[in-house]
C-alpha cells in the first residue's frame, strides 16, 4: 500500500473514533463549542486530505458534512438530535468508503447523492425532522467486509515502553555479536560462511533502524509545558511574553527527549526572566512591549540542533565582566585580552550569576553551569551568540539517540579507546620541519606558555596527549618521518586536539554506562564492547578538556596563545597557501587549495552504491555524488579514499556536496602556489612547485560540475526562486506534511503553522517571508479573515498570499480576490501551486525594481 494512503486511513480512522464520542458529547452539551471546534476540524481534515489525494466521493460526504457543521459552529442552526443523527449518517457512509479503500486501494463505486441531499436539506434548514430521520435510516449500499474493517483498525498499536527498551537491549547485544562475527570473518579468507554473515549483517542493520524509529518522539513532546510556563512566568515578572515554537515535530530518541526537558525549561525560564525587558523598557529602547521567546529545532547531519532565541537585551558583557573579576575567575589584563563571545561564556561557570537579587525565579547561581553539564553528558555541544540592545540566541547540538552510536577508534599506551563520531571534526598528522620549508623551519607543534599547540590553517589549536592525560605510561608512537596522529574534536564553540598513537576505524557500538567505581573520572562518557571481544573505554572530549583546564580556567592563556600566533601566522600565509597533496591515476602528486575541502573520507566499499549508472554513498543524510579522478572506481580496493566538497546552494537553501575519489592522501603543505605551466587540460589548472616537486593544481570548478551541472548555477536557478521565504498556514498535519517537502525540493525555505494565529503572531514577532500560502477553510479563523486582517496593514500587507482549497469555483475565486488573495489553487494541483508561487515572486521582484 502507498505509504501515503496508509498515512491516511490511520489518521482517518483515529479521526472517525473520535468524531463518534464528541457528537454524542455534543448532544448531550449542545452548548459546548470546544467540542464543537474539534467536530469541524476533524471533519475538515478529512475532506482536505481527500481531496488532494484524489478521493472524490469521500471528498463530497465529508464537503457535505461539514456544510452543516459549519453552520451550527455559525449560530444559524441548533444542534438537535436529528441533525446529529445526520451527521453520525454522514460518518457511517464515510467509514464504509474507507474500509473498502483499506481492502482494494480504490474508492468503491457507490451513490451518495440521497444521503448529500439530506445533508444540504439540513444545512440550508428545509429539512423536517422526521424527513431526515427518514432518510437517515436508509441502510449503506454496501456492508464493508470484517476483514477490511479490521484492517484500517490494526493500523496501529499502543505498546508500553518497557516493551520497547527490553526490544533495544536485545537489538544492541544482537550488534555487538554482529561485530564480533565480523571481526572472526576478516581473519578467515574465503570462509564459507562470509555471505550469509553478509546477510545477517544487513538485516540486522534493518532491524536496528526499524527499532530505533519505536523510540523516536517528536520535540513537542519535550515543550508541552512550556506555554503555561511562559504564562506564568510573565504573570509573575509583569512583563508581555509571546512564545514561538517551531520544528515540534522533529524526532529524537525517547532518552534524549527526557533528559533535555529540564534544561530547556531552565533555558527559556531565563530567557523571560534576565533576557526579556519590562513592558515600559522596551518601549523606550523602540521595540514592541511584547517580548518574544522561540524555540527552533531541526536535524542536522547524524544529530539535533535546538535554538533558543529571545529579543531581549542581551548578555551584559560588563556586568559579566564586573563578576568574574570580583570572584577571581580572571584579571582585568586576562579579560582585555578576550572578545566579547568568550567573556559571555563565563555563564557556564558554576555558581556565576548576574541578577542583582535572589527571586523565586533565578540568582542562586545554579543554572546555567547545571545545563550545559548535563547536554554534555549526553555528548552533546551548547554555544551563544548574543547582541547587546538586541537578543541572545543558544544552540544546542545534540545526538539523535545514545544506544547505538557511531565512534571512531584509536589507541594511546597500547590501550584502544572510542570517541563518539559527532565530536570528531578531523584527522591530522603533524610534527617534524615542515614539507618545502627546509631543515631548519619551525615544527608544526609548538609550545606557547608551556601549552602544546597546533598551527593548523592559520588558527592554533591546542593539544593534549592521551598518553600524559591518562597516565598510561608510554611514548606516543610516531611515523617514521616523526609525525604524531591528531584527533580535533569539537569542545563547545572551539577546538581540541586529542594526541594518540593509532587511528583505526570507525564503528557502530553500543554504548554502556560507566562502572560506579569510574564515574568521577570525567575523561569518559561510558564503554563498549568491540567485536573482538575487548572492553574499551569511551573518551568524552568535553570531558578532556575541562580536566586539562583548556575549556575551564584557561580561556585567557588560549586566547593568548592565539594573540601571540597571530601575527606570525599572517606572515606564513600572505606568501603560502595551505595545499592538500594526493594521487590519483598515476604517480605524480596532485594538489588543491585546503581551504575549499570540507572533509577526507575513508569510505569503505560496501558503502558504495551505484545511481544511473554513477558511484554514489549515503553521506550524512543525504546521497553524494562520488566522481572518480581516475575515470572508474578500483573495485578492488576495500577502502575509497574521498575529499568532500561543500556548497551553500541558495536556491534549495541547503548545502550540497561531492566527493572526489582519489588513490591516496599524501599530505598537507604550505607553500607558494604559484602556476607555472598552463595548458589545455581538463580538470588542471596548471603546474606549480609545491615542496620541491612539479605538481598539477586542479581545476576543482571542473570536477564540481562533473556531479552537478549546474552546480555554479544554483544561485541562477529559478529566478525568483532565490532564497525565496515562503510561509505556509494550513490546519492539517497531514496535508503540511505533503506539502512541505513539495515546496522545499521546488527549492523554497518553508516555514509551516497549524492556523491563522500563530501566522499572525510572527508577522507581529518582526519575521518577514516573501509569500504566504494559505487554507481557506480553517477552523476558529478561516483565510478570507485571514488574509483580510494582513491586507489591513503591518509588515505582511502587501506579500503575495496564494490561497489553497478543494473547491475552486467562479464564485470562490471572487470572493477570495476580494478579501486580498492574489491567486487561488486548488490543493491537489502541486504544479500549479508552484507556478502560481513563481508568477506571484516575478512580479513583486519587478514592482521592487520598477520602484
Amino acid at each position: 500500500m502507498d505509504d501515503l494512503l496508509a498515512d491516511f486511513l490511520t489518521e482517518t480512522s483515529e479521526s472517525l473514533a473520535e468524531l463518534d464520542v464528541a457528537l454524542v458529547k455534543l448532544e448531550r452539551a449542545p452548548d459546548d463549542s470546544e467540542t464543537l471546534s474539534l467536530i469541524f476540524r476533524l471533519v475538515h481534515t478529512i475532506k482536505g486530505t481527500c481531496g488532494f489525494l484524489g478521493l472524490p466521493r469521500l471528498e463530497r460526504v465529508a464537503h457535505a458534512a461539514e456544510n452543516v457543521l459549519g453552520r451550527v459552529r455559525d449560530k444559524v442552526l441548533p444542534v438537535t438530535p436529528d441533525l446529529v443523527s445526520t451527521v453520525l449518517a454522514a460518518l457511517d457512509r464515510i467509514k464504509d468508503i474507507v474500509a473498502g479503500l483499506a481492502a482494494t486501494e480504490t474508492e468503491p463505486a457507490g451513490d451518495d447523492a440521497t444521503l448529500i441531499a439530506a445533508l444540504d436539506a439540513v444545512a440550508e434548514g428545509r429539512a423536517a425532522g422526521a424527513a431526515a430521520a427518514g432518510i437517515v435510516a436508509q441502510p449503506p449500499e454496501a456492508a464493508p467486509e470484517p476483514a477490511a474493517e479490521a484492517a484500517v483498525a490494526g493500523q496501529t498499536i499502543r505498546v508500553g515502553v518497557d516493551v520497547l527498551e527490553d526490544l533495544m537491549t536485545l537489538v544492541s547485544e544482537l550488534v555487538l555479536t554482529r561485530n564480533q562475527l565480523l571481526q572472526l570473518a576478516r581473519s578467515q579468507e574465503n570462509a564459507s560462511f562470509a555471505v550469509p554473515l553478509q546477510r545477517l549483517s544487513h538485516i540486522t542493520s534493518d532491524l536496528q533502524e526499524g527499532v530505533m524509529k519505536t523510540r523516536m518522539q517528536p520535540i513537542g513532546n519535550a515543550w508541552n509545558k512550556l506555554p503555561r510556563l511562559v504564562r506564568d512566568l510573565a504573570r509573575d515578572l509583569d512583563k508581555r511574553i509571546e512564545l514561538v515554537m517551531l520544528g515540534a515535530e522533529t524526532e529524537l530518541d525517547r532518552q534524549v527527549l527526557e533528559l533535555i526537558k529540564d534544561p530547556l525549561t531552565h533555558m527559556v525560564r531565563n530567557s523571560g526572566d534576565h533576557g526579556l525587558e519590562a513592558p515600559a523598557e522596551r518601549h523606550a529602547a523602540g521595540k514592541p512591549e511584547t517580548g518574544h521567546i522561540s524555540l527552533n529545532a531541526f536535524h542536522e547531519g547524524g544529530h539535533i540542533i535546538i535554538e533558543i532565541a529571545d529579543d531581549g537585551r542581551g548578555l551584559p558583557v560588563d556586568r559579566i565582566r564586573a563578576k568574574v573579576v570580583a570572584k577571581g575567575l580572571a584579571t582585568e589584563a586576562e579579560l582585555a585580552g578576550m572578545s566579547d563571545m568568550q567573556i559571555q561564556r563565563f555563564i557556564f561557570r558554576p555558581g556565576f550569576s548576574t541578577a542583582a537579587a535572589v527571586t523565586a525565579v533565578s540568582g542562586r547561581g545554579v543554572g546555567m553551569d547545571v545545563v550545559k553539564t548535563n547536554i554534555e553528558r549526553i555528548g552533546g555541544t551548547i554555544d551563544l551568540k548574543s547582541v547587546p540592545g538586541h537578543g541572545t540566541t543558544f544552540t544546542i547540538k545534540i545526538p539523535l539517540t545514545l544506544a547505538i552510536v557511531s565512534a571512531l577508534i584509536v589507541e594511546a599506551g597500547g590501550e584502544r579507546f572510542a570517541i563518539p563520531q559527532i565530536s570528531v571534526v578531523e584527522l591530522v598528522r603533524a610534527g617534524g620541519a615542515r614539507q618545502g620549508q627546509g631543515d631548519g623551519a619551525e615544527p608544526m607543534i609548538e609550545r606557547i606558555d608551556g601549552t602544546p599547540v597546533l598551527r593548523l590553517r592559520d588558527r592554533l589549536l591546542p593539544l593534549v596527549n592521551l598518553n600524559d592525560l591518562l597516565q598510561l605510561g608510554g611514548g606516543t608512537e610516531s611515523a617514521q618521518d616523526g609525525s604524531v596522529h591528531i584527533v580535533v574534536a569539537q569542545v563547545g564553540a572551539s577546538t581540541l586536539g586529542i594526541i594518540v598513537d593509532r587511528v583505526f576505524d570507525t564503528e557502530e557500538i553500543v554504548v554502556k554506562p560507566v562502572a560506579p567505581i569510574l564515574r568521577h573520572i570525567t575523561m569518559f562518557s561510558g564503554n563498549t564492547i568491540l567485536g573482538d571481544g575487548s572492553v574499551i573505554m569511551i573518551l568524552d572530549p568535553n570531558g578532556i578538556a575541562r580536566a586539562t583546564g583548556i575549556a575551564g580556567g584557561s580561556e585567557a592563556r588560549t586566547a593568548e596563545a592565539r594573540e601571540a600566533g597571530r601575527d606570525a601566522a599572517g606572515m606564513a600565509t600572505a606568501s603560502h597557501t595551505a595545499m592538500l597533496l594526493f594521487r590519483a591515476g598515476g604517480a605524480e602528486p596532485r594538489a588543491v587549495p585546503l581551504g575549499l575541502v570540507a572533509r577526507l573520507e575513508d569510505i569503505p566499499q560496501e558503502r558504495i552504491e551505484f545511481s544511473a549508472g554513477q558511484p554514489v554513498t549515503q553521506y550524512r543524510g543525504r546521497l553524494m555524488p562520488l566522481v572518480p579522478m581516475a575515470g572508474a572506481l578500483d573495485m578492488d580496493k576495500s577502502r575509497q579514499s574521498v575529499l568532500v566538497f561543500t556548497d551553500v546552494d541558495r536556491a534549495l537553501g541547503r548545502d550540497r556536496c561531492m566527493g572526489l575519489v582519489v588513490d591516496e592522501i599524501v599530505d598537507v603543505v604550505e607553500d607558494q602556489l604559484r602556476i607555472e605551466l598552463t595548458g589545455d587540460r581538463a580538470g588542471l589548472l596548471g603546474t606549480a612547485v609545491i615542496a620541491g616537486n612539479a605538481t598539477d593544481v586542479i581545476d576543482i570548478g571542473y570536477w564540481l560540475t562533473q556531479a552537478f551541472r549546474d552546480w555554479f548555477r544554483g544561485n541562477e536557478r529559478g529566478g525568483p526562486l532565490q532564497g525565496a521565504r515562503l510561509l505556509v498556514v494550513e490546519d492539517s498535519d497531514f496535508f503540511r506534511q505533503l506539502l512541505v517537502p513539495a515546496l522545499s525540493a521546488a527549492g523554497y525555505d518553508v516555514t509551516a503553522v497549524g492556523d491563522a494565529a500563530q501566522a499572525l503572531r510572527l508577522r507581529d514577532a518582526g519575521v518577514m517571508f516573501d509569500a504566504v500560502v494559505s487554507d481557506i477553510e480553517m477552523p476558529d479563523m478561516g483565510g478570507l479573515a485571514f488574509v483580510a486582517d494582513l491586507r489591513a496593514g503591518g509588515g505582511w500587507a502587501q506579500l503575495p498570499v496564494v490561497a489553497l482549497t478543494g473547491h475552486a469555483g467562479a464564485a470562490r475565486i471572487a470572493a477570495g480576490r476580494e478579501a486580498g488573495f492574489t491567486d487561488y489553487v486548488q490543493k491537489f494541483e502541486r504544479d500549479a501551486l508552484l507556478a502560481s508561487l513563481r508568477q506571484c515572486l516575478a512580479a513583486r521582484s519587478d514592482a521592487r525594481l520598477a520602484a
